[in-house]
Parts: C-alpha cells; sequence; structure tokens
C-alpha cells in the first residue's frame, strides 16, 4: 500500500530526514517511537503533502502511485488520513457539516454522487457509539473549547467516518486520561481490517497494550530507522528507554 525509498527531507535548511525506508502492506498497523526530534511528525506530515517541507531526494507511493506528484487534497482523496497533533479550531463550522463536506468532497473526486443527509447522519450516529460520543457534539464547532480527549476522540471519529485506505495517527494518545484511551483504542480497533493500514506515531506504549491487532515496531531516531520489530521491541523500548539505542549505534561507528 505505502512504499517509501531513501527518503531525506529538509526544513529551513535543516535536514530533518536522512534515508528513510518503509513499507506497510494492507491490513497491517505500524508503530513509530523515538526521541523528541528524530523526525516522527515530519515522516507524517511529508507523506500527508505539508508544503513546508523540503524533499531532497526519495519518493513515497501510495497504492503505485507517486505521492509527489499529489496535493494534500488529492493524496486525501486516494485515501489517507492524518490525525494531526493539535487539531486547530474552526468556529462556526460544526463537527457534522465538516464531516458532511469531507465526505462528498472525497466523493466527488473519485466519480461519485453526494451521499445523501440523511445517510451521513445514520453513519454518524453509529460511529459515534464506538467512540462513546453523545448527540449534541456533532452541532458544536469543529474543536471549538473541546478539551484535548475531545479533539482527539474527534480525530478518531473522523477518520471513522470518512474510511481511509491509510490513517496516520500522530501522538493521538498524547493527553489522555485512562477513560479516553480506551475509548479511542477501542475505536480503533473496531475500524481495523485487511483492507486498510494504521500508522501510529507515539511517545508512550500505553496506546499499543490496548491494541488487539500485531502490529509491526519500528525505533526513528536522528532522522532514520534505526531498528523494527515487534511486540518485544516495544517492551524493550519502554523497559530500556532510547539509551540502548544510542550506545548501539556508536558501537557501530566505533
Amino acid at each position: 500500500m505505502l512504499i517509501i525509498n531513501n527518503l531525506h527531507v529538509s526544513i529551513e535548511n535543516k535536514k530533518i530526514l536522512k534515508g528513510i525506508d518503509l513499507k506497510i502492506n494492507s491490513g497491517e498497523i505500524h508503530v513509530i517511537m523515538g526521541p523528541n526530534g528524530s523526525g516522527k511528525s515530519t515522516l507524517a506530515s511529508v507523506i500527508a503533502g505539508k508544503k513546508e517541507y523540503n524533499i531532497i531526494k526519495g519518493n513515497i507511493y501510495f497504492q503505485n502511485k507517486n505521492l509527489l506528484n499529489f496535493s494534500p487534497e488529492e493524496r486525501a482523496h486516494l485515501g489517507i488520513f492524518l490525525s494531526f497533533q493539535h487539531p486547530v479550531e474552526i468556529p462556526g463550522i460544526s463537527v457534522i457539516n465538516f464531516i458532511k463536506t469531507a465526505i462528498n468532497e472525497s466523493r466527488k473526486a473519485r466519480g461519485l454522487d453526494k451521499m445523501p443527509a440523511k445517510e451521513i447522519l445514520f453513519k454518524m450516529k453509529k460511529k459515534s457509539v464506538l467512540l462513546n460520543i453523545e448527540k449534541n457534539f456533532f452541532y458544536r464547532s469543529l474543536n471549538e473549547g473541546f478539551s484535548g480527549g475531545e479533539k482527539k476522540r474527534n480525530e478518531i471519529f473522523q477518520m471513522s467516518m470518512l474510511d481511509p485506505l491509510l490513517s496516520i495517527l500522530d501522538e493521538v494518545d498524547s493527553g489522555l486520561d485512562i477513560d479516553a484511551l480506551r475509548i479511542v483504542s477501542n475505536g480503533i480497533n473496531t475500524l481495523k481490517n485487511n483492507k486498510n493500514s494504521i500508522l501510529i506515531i507515539t511517545h508512550y506504549k500505553r496506546l499499543l497494550d490496548y491494541l488487539f491487532s500485531d502490529y509491526i515496531m519500528h525505533i526513528l531516531y536522528d532522522g532514520k530507522i534505526v531498528k523494527s520489530g515487534n511486540k518485544q521491541l516495544a517492551d524493550k523500548l519502554e523497559k530500556k528507554g532510547y539509551n540502548w539505542i544510542i550506545n548501539e549505534r556508536k558501537k557501530i561507528f566505533i
């Protein structure tokens, strides 16, 4: 589904990503962890097409299409969804109107008719049950006055409504209490199937403990994926932190 080859990226003349190789197949969950400043959010932003980043070299292929030729909007229409660390507040635009517009713009790009309003509302009610969202939530201005947990829950709700092929969840667990964390993880577990894929970027293992599916773990350090593995790698990282990775890399260059 997603293939990244030798990706080098800079912003404001500072090199952030220094040769990323990553392959995500349909039906897989991948997790990226790493110290602050290692390039995790940069990678998410570049896949989604944020324009402030300069791609020095490398390619990103999504369903055999080179994403470097596509705008952020076109990438979204292809089926890529990015959950933001800090979702933007949009006063005057209700959650329901935002969702309706996003769904119908995506359908228009694929040559489909608009989804009837009744069908959208029915789908919203069905999906909201998974995330413990009350009906009045639909009519609030998007993210305005939302708590941190409400913003993250709304991101997962948008994901569930848009049915993307690839969901990139950038620190979706930050600032969540235990109850909100369980609700968000339940949403991820419910939405996961063999046709879509999820890339989770996080600092903490606590969200991963709630995932039903096996996941592929990557450690990003100094702009490179320096180690990949399974749940055992996440366990080791939880116990030892990042110092053992740093020490291993020092030994390589001695």
